[in-house]
């Protein structure tokens, strides 16, 4: 092993310790161009797919975020040859579908709810066994949604009495395959199914009744499974996709594009102060990602897209952002919502600097992540001097068309985006804006604080 080349051993155990809060204070402008760091659900996928692929898979681009490292962690837990050669750059040893090994440990996810209910699923049809532990705030987001399918395909999952972590799943000899119509748009419900039926006899089909983000599909085609994806013909975005299992998958080069839920950071910040401009460059603009581009468009600070191409199976652009003189206040359709719902809380962030009165429903969803996102964001806005409505599904944003007062200190409950998005508003406060707790950050973007600062913001930690 050379001097650059890291081993992936067993995952701690817990998140990192807390480090602290941080503050963002208001800035003219930001200006500057920078690469953002690797899709989070690409890099998942990725070292999921590399590890049941039968030879080595080079990853360019990896996401070096707690959430990615603790799916490295399992799948080395499980048998995988999982390397760092250097940073961003990653090799995987696949073992081949279906020869994942039974962990010593618990594994311990941390905070990524993304790690869970995909490996849950390449778990459901092999002869193995896995106990899912995680953080505080992974404790509470619910598993019922993948449990449901995964026990019709033959596994037995055991876990507390609400269908939440900590959860032994023990998967299938004889796993059976499934055609499920899932009640909810989630990509993860979808993609643990899809690992699921890999290794499961015959075809699976799983029908959705709004099309979710489809990185599974692109990667498993490039890799050779059989998959096929249609139209559902039931409504504007449905499909149904049909997998055969018992697959033989072939190792690939994957090239992460940048993030554009990481996008969405900078790109709000840069849309809220009016001059500025800035160049993100490499970002997927994969259209089941791409919600916050039409989102910020209708709001009156439409991003242009430059350097079309297409890396790894997703396309990929650099987008620039130059910061109107006023943002609009937009009703948004509930249709998109599928399509950009990890961005809401940095869109609300803009809403709060527009003109008028944002609505923004169909986000029931936002109820059962990292955090109660809806109530968090609501909460950090009102604390900020921005009038904001509850409603069960969304949240309506009284936007001051000005600088937000700001000069409160920001809860996170261990939620990043809450975290970041929080920092995101200092940055047009007439007063700095704190949060309680920096830690989070780590899960999804270790050098949020560098970039934006480099980008012109005065983020600091406390």
């Amino acid at each position: 092993m050379s001097a650059h080349e890291t081993s992936i051993g067993p995952i701690s155990g817990q998140k990192s310790s807390k480090a602290g809060g941080a503050q963002s204070k208001c800035v003219a402008h930001l200006k500057g161009q920078c690469s953002l760091p690797g899709d989070k659900s690409i890099s998942h996928r990725a070292l999921m797919l590399g590890a049941l692929a039968v030879g080595r898979t080079h990853i360019t681009g990896l996401l070096e975020g707690e959430d990615v490292h603790a799916t490295a962690a399992a799948l080395s837990a499980m048998g995988v040859g999982i390397r760092r050669e250097s940073p961003g750059q990653w090799v995987v040893d696949g073992v081949g579908v279906g020869a994942l090994q039974t962990p010593d440990n618990i594994l311990d996810m941390g905070n990524s709810g993304t790690s869970t209910r995909l490996l849950m699923g390449l778990v459901a049809s092999q002869p193995i066994r896995c106990f899912f532990t995680g953080d505080g705030s992974l404790r509470k987001r619910p598993m019922n949604r993948v449990i449901a399918p995964l026990s019709q395909m033959g596994a037995v999952i055991e876990s507390r009495g609400d269908g939440r972590l900590p959860l032994l799943i023990t998967g299938s000899d004889s796993p059976m395959p499934i055609d499920y119509t899932l009640p909810v748009a989630s990509a993860q419900v979808k993609s643990a199914i899809l690992l699921a039926a890999l290794n499961t006899p015959g075809t699976s089909v799983v029908r959705e009744p709004k099309a979710t983000r489809d990185h599974s599909e692109r990667m498993l085609k490039a890799m050779g499974a059989q998959i096929t994806v249609e139209e559902s013909g039931t409504g504007e975005t449905g499909r149904i996709i049909r997998i055969t299992g018992e697959a033989e998958l072939s190792p690939v080069d994957i090239s992460v594009p940048g993030d554009i839920s990481s996008a969405a950071f900078p790109l709000v910040a840069a849309a809220i102060r009016p001059g500025s401009q800035i160049r993100l460059k490499g970002v997927g603009i994969n259209p089941l990602r791409a919600g916050i581009l039409t989102a910020l468009e209708q709001m009156g600070a439409p991003v242009t897209i430059e350097n079309r191409r297409e890396e790894g199976g997703e396309p990929v652009a650099d987008l620039v952002m130059t910061g109107p003189e006023r943002l609009k206040a937009v009703t948004l359709d509930p249709a998109i919502a599928p399509l950009m719902i990890d961005e809401f809380p940095v869109l609300f962030v803009a809403a709060a600097c527009a003109q008028g009165s944002s609505r923004f429903t169909g986000l029931e969803e936002l109820r059962v992540k990292e955090s109660d996102r809806i109530a968090a964001m609501a909460a950090a806005l009102s604390a900020c001097g921005v009038a904001v409505e509850e409603v069960p599904d969304g949240l309506i944003v009284h936007g001051t068309g000005s600088p937000p007062l700001g000069g409160a200190t920001i809860t996170t409950h261990l939620d990043h985006r809450i975290a970041m998005s929080a920092l995101v508003l200092g940055c047009a406060s007439d007063r700095p804006v704190s949060i309680d707790d920096a830690a989070p950050i780590t899960t999804s973007f270790p050098d949020f604080m560098p970039l934006m600062n480099a980008l012109g913001t005065e983020i600091t930690l406390l």
